[in-house]
């Protein structure tokens, strides 16, 4: 009801008609859009993790967002294209690679059930799919690997 009335008052201001000041509710508080963003994406911590107590759920609902992506880029470019793009010489390991983890994660998820196994294919798929990504934008691999052996080198 407190809504309705906030929501006639504002609108009689606007009209320029008058309006009591005294029951005019406070201005709300000032908020960005980032913090609505915010309020309305933030995870609790049972739905964060759930990717560890329940990682067959989790691998599938993830696995099929993958082909879903990979389905929406055949349909915005068509499909003859993505087979093609996805055949290059530059990606075909990438592509191959990217493939077998969604196999493999589905196949660990709904015929095996076990729970660890799909934990590690969740991993894998996640990592073929930045390195298949980053077949898409040119030197990105190949900056990455540096990066990653610069980080990882050490002398002892």
């Amino acid at each position: 009801m407190d809504r309705m009335r906030d929501a006639l008052e504002r609108a009689k201001m606007l009209v320029g008609m008058e309006f009591d000041e005294e029951s005019a509710p406070p201005p709300p508080e000032e908020q960005s859009f980032f913090d609505d963003i915010n309020r309305h994406c933030t995870l609790n911590t049972t739905q964060s993790m759930i990717v560890f107590f329940n990682p067959v759920k989790f691998g599938v609902t993830f696995t099929l967002g993958n082909a879903m992506a990979l389905g929406s880029t055949a349909f915005l470019i068509g499909p003859k294209r993505q087979f093609d793009m996805m055949l290059d010489p530059v990606r075909i390991y990438a592509t191959a690679i990217y493939i077998a983890s969604i196999i493999i994660s589905l196949f660990c998820a709904l015929l095996v059930h076990s729970k660890l196994l799909t934990l590690l294919a969740i991993v894998l798929e996640f990592g073929a799919l930045i390195w298949y990504s980053l077949s898409y934008i040119p030197f990105a691999r190949s900056v990455v690997s540096k990066v990653m052996a610069s980080c990882f080198d050490t002398e002892f």
